[in-house]
């Protein structure tokens, strides 16, 4: 199997492949939460929710700052610019390859229809 770089593109998918951390990341688009409330929103132990925060700040998605005893959790800065943009490049791709696909169809069946026509 290829082994690829720990880049933050891979931590950044990785952190995004799990449903629960999609989660925290649109309930933060609404506004900074603690870990024990965003525990309590996706019915989790605060150990459970304190590992999923773990892995969305490693992906520098999400930023955490303690203030007392309530550890706060917010939007990283850098956003997802680099995954869209890695995403539109794949997307694009797709869709000239599934041109090229209609294209040869349309030709194949013209070809098909000439053919009957002799």
């Amino acid at each position: 199997m290829v082994q690829y770089l720990n880049s933050p593109l891979d931590r950044s998918f990785a952190a995004l492949s799990d449903a629960t951390r999609r989660g925290i990341i649109d309930q933060l688009g609404h506004g900074d939460a603690s870990i024990s409330s965003l525990a309590d929103q996706f019915q989790m132990t605060l150990t459970g929710m304190k590992k999923h925060v773990q892995v969305l700040q490693l992906a520098g998605l999400v930023v955490t700052q303690k203030v007392g005893r309530v550890r706060t959790c917010k939007l990283g800065e850098r956003g997802l610019k680099a995954e869209a943009d890695w995403i539109e490049a794949r997307r694009k791709l797709f869709e000239a390859r599934f041109d090229a696909l209609d294209e040869l169809i349309i030709e194949m069946k013209q070809e098909g229809s000439d053919e009957s026509e002799n």
